[in-house]
């Protein structure tokens, strides 16, 4: 039988999710997505940059990432939203419950993508997935892309070809046509390094670095090579998984409120940060065995450093003692911007042998903190926090390291409408 897949994916998803929800729940009757707008995190906490554009908006060359200032200089008049997380993974819940009506094999790629093995579902993909098209913008009012192909990427690829609210096909006799002749950037799975480097090998659209003798990719890039190869070919034998695959890491990062020159004070943000990825570790119930620290310093140069524990763990504090040895190593004096934590080495293995020297009871401390656990997950993650978290910050009286920092902060998870501007 033959494979039918589709990725479905949402056109400038949190802008459209915003623009929505004002018309429909707020009474606006400005569209944003008809305007130049985007969605901008708040800059005085140096959280401001573009998380999400319109058509119009990207008229006028503002890119994903760009600093809020850098896009009022290309676009004056561009109108900003506050971003709201919660609405967010509310819209994204709704996608799913519509794409789950027309089969049971839905694979959710990011917050506002999706993939569905559509095998013997349809006798007619391409009818289908019209359907389907309509059937959100009637019931959820925002429009997706739908790309439908044989196997995954191929239907990844279809789905970015033209912008917004499209079906297109990618079937193996139309990859010569339709994606052979894309620069060599638009290849799934291809980023910025690697591009420049296949440029300077002569190589500058799909089709020349499918007509590429694998050997020359394997010299540069070893076993990447022959997958990039297999990709410009449309060779991909993945399949659509209901369930998510495993974390092989856990990590997150914050930008600090100003530039930081005190050690102890940011160490105080690493806690922060351990406090979240080991809450993390422990909800899954896995355990770690490696730890890296990522400093990034008031000029936006990025160094990291890690370390390898000496028994698997789950703990917030043995996360943080080894997050401050690294620090310890790799800090230079220089002005701290942004700090991060990420662990790897996971394993399901939740029990270990005492050792010797061990500082720590970890049997002990592990009940505690899963006490805590669960303590937060009932009546919410500010019941209980640490000491050190209850001072303001050093020349404030009312600003707050947050005690479980890093991932997306709380002012983004609910917008203040009171304070935003509804046309």
């Amino acid at each position: 039988m033959k494979r039918i897949i589709y990725h479905v994916d949402v056109n400038s998803a949190f802008l459209s999710w915003e623009a929505v929800y004002r018309i429909y729940h707020l009474g606006g009757t400005l569209d944003l997505r008809e305007i130049p707008s985007a969605i901008g995190g708040d800059q005085e906490k140096r959280h401001g940059i573009i998380l999400a554009k319109s058509v119009p908006a990207k008229r006028y060359g503002i890119k994903t990432g760009d600093p809020i200032v850098k896009a009022k200089q290309k676009c004056p008049e561009l109108f900003l939203a506050a971003p709201n997380y919660r609405l967010y993974h509310r819209s994204s819940e709704a996608l799913m419950e519509i794409l789950s009506r027309y089969t049971d094999r839905v694979e959710q790629y990011s917050i506002d993508e999706a993939f569905m093995d559509m095998t013997g579902c349809t006798q007619k993909p391409e009818e289908t997935a019209e359907t389907l098209k309509r059937t959100v913008s009637r019931e959820l009012g925002f429009t997706v892309n739908v790309g439908v192909a044989e196997n995954k990427l191929l239907a990844k690829m279809a789905s970015g070809f033209s912008k917004p609210d499209r079906v297109y096909t990618l079937w193996p006799e139309e990859i010569q046509e339709k994606m052979w002749p894309l620069p060599v950037r638009e290849l799934f799975y291809i980023g910025p390094a690697t591009e420049k480097r296949l440029l300077r090998l002569g190589i500058h659209t799909i089709g020349e670095l499918a007509k590429t003798q694998e050997h020359i990719l394997s010299a540069n890039f070893q076993s990447y090579g022959k997958l990039i190869l297999e990709y410009a070919n449309g060779l991909d034998d993945s399949q659509v998984t209901e369930r998510p695959v495993p974390n092989k890491g856990y990590g997150n990062s914050l930008t600090t409120p100003w530039d930081i020159q005190e050690p102890e004070l940011a160490k105080r943000f690493l806690l922060s940060l351990a406090e979240t990825v080991a809450s993390r570790v422990r909800a899954d119930g896995v355990t770690i065995r490696n730890v890296a620290v990522t400093i990034g310093d008031w000029g936006f140069c990025t160094s990291s450093r890690q370390t390898v524990l000496s028994a698997p763990t789950d703990l917030t504090w043995e996360i943080y003692q080894a997050a401050c040895r690294c620090f310890d190593e790799l800090w230079n004096g220089q002005p701290v911007r942004k700090l991060g934590i990420h662990t790897s080495r996971v394993s399901g293995e939740n029990s270990r042998q005492i050792g010797l020297f061990d500082e720590l009871d970890y049997e002990k401390i592990r009940r505690a903190e899963a006490a805590v656990d669960g303590l937060r997950r009932r009546y919410g993650i500010d019941c209980m926090k640490r000491a050190c978290f209850l001072e303001p910050l050093p020349g404030t009286q009312k600003q707050y390291i947050d005690h479980m920092g890093g991932g997306i902060s709380r002012e983004k998870w609910t917008a203040d409408y009171r304070k935003e501007e509804i046309c």
